[in-house]
């Protein structure tokens, strides 16, 4: 029988007010084999920047044993929704442990010019090697307009803020070490299309790089001019490979593997395959797949196109247990990012924000980690 929901209070670990918290119910006997293994979550995020938002990670070991994060950030004077549009950045941090925290090194893949296609703004990294060399993929947004005088009017209304967003590709960068310098392409990997899924837009990138060098690739789309919106639909989640992670990269079929009308709206993927197939994490944007609407979710596949929930789909909730014994509820649980070792996810990473939720409710957003058992 699921647990009633109690209500509790407590000191929230991360921003220091006391907060009303719902704690979550139990799953059903039926085992998540994520959930079952969350464990409490330490206080002090993996990365935090002052000056500026920092959102989503991924993270990668290299053969010394340190851990190599990369990270979007972009400057405080712009707000945080819509201002990656327009000045994110990819970073790279760097750990003795995977829970850090992470220390800066460097900017990766900076801004270089309007005339790029990822030439203003690199976001949603998700590195991973093959071989001897690191692969990058992320997504690249390129604008002609002239820097904003006041950052801080950016707005979802703006011009800035539309071609912006009509402008996200998804590219890759590699290197043979992780420090860099990263080789960045003069085109995306994978670009729009007219007439299908993926006509407006392609971002969010998750690949899975097979040992044979072919890729499978997930990434979130929308279309031109459908559903509630007036230049875009509703986010899907298509499919792609390649025989090589250079590409050429073919979406699969003529529908998304997921979205509005086929399974339930998820953001955020995290692809990943072992001896039983394909496996995503994602979250759950409006509860249909979990019946929890912003949580994350569990799915397998055996092609990585045809995708079925986990038997109990719960994988993990913004409730989160600290190590100090704290339980909050997060108003933001974003990006989640699993780091496999040994072929098994050992912690998972997220983006998180102060605030109630929402993207303009918070003033400050960092990285975390919650490790599995």
């Amino acid at each position: 029988m699921m647990k009633v929901k109690k209500l509790i209070h407590f000191a929230c670990p991360l921003i220091g007010i006391v907060t009303p918290c719902f704690s979550a119910p139990e799953p059903p006997a039926s085992e998540n084999p994520i959930y079952q293994r969350i464990q409490p979550a330490p206080e002090e995020p993996t990365l935090r920047m002052e000056d500026y938002w920092v959102w989503g990670s991924s993270v990668i070991k290299d053969e010394e044993g340190s851990y190599h994060m990369y990270a979007s950030r972009w400057p405080k004077e712009y707000p945080f929704h819509p201002g990656w549009m327009v000045a994110s950045e990819i970073v790279h941090a760097v750990s003795d442990t995977p829970e850090g925290p992470y220390e800066f090194q460097s900017v990766a893949l900076p801004a270089r010019g309007a005339q790029y296609w990822d030439g203003r703004a690199t976001h949603n990294p998700s590195v991973t090697k093959h071989k001897d060399t690191y692969v990058l993929f992320y997504t690249g947004i390129t604008h002609p307009f002239a820097e904003l005088d006041d950052p801080g009017s950016l707005d979802l209304e703006s011009h800035y803020t539309t071609l912006a967003r009509s402008n996200k590709r998804i590219g890759i960068a590699t290197s043979k070490s992780p420090y860099g310098p990263w080789e960045r392409r003069d085109a995306p990997v994978l670009d729009t299309q007219p007439d299908t899924f993926y006509s407006f837009l392609t971002s969010n990138p998750s690949p899975w790089i097979n040992e044979d060098g072919s890729v499978v690739l997930i990434f979130k789309s929308r279309a031109y001019g459908r559903d509630r919106f007036p230049f875009q639909s509703s986010m899907m989640i298509g499919a792609a490979k390649a025989p090589q992670f250079e590409g050429p990269y073919t979406v699969v079929g003529d529908e998304p593997v997921l979205g509005e009308h086929k399974g339930g709206v998820v953001e955020d993927p995290f692809l990943w395959r072992d001896e039983k197939g394909y496996h995503m994490l994602a979250k759950d944007m409006r509860g249909r797949i979990s019946g929890r609407a912003h949580d994350g979710v569990l799915l397998h596949s055996e092609d990585a196109v045809t995708w079925k929930p986990n038997e109990n789909p719960l994988a993990y909730s913004k409730t989160v247990t600290f190590r100090n014994g704290n339980v909050q509820t997060l108003g933001q649980l974003e990006r989640v990012f699993g780091l496999i070792e040994n072929g098994r996810i050992t912690h998972l990473f997220f983006a998180t924000m102060d605030g109630p939720g929402g993207f303009h409710r918070g003033q400050d957003s960092w990285n975390m980690v919650i490790p599995l058992e």
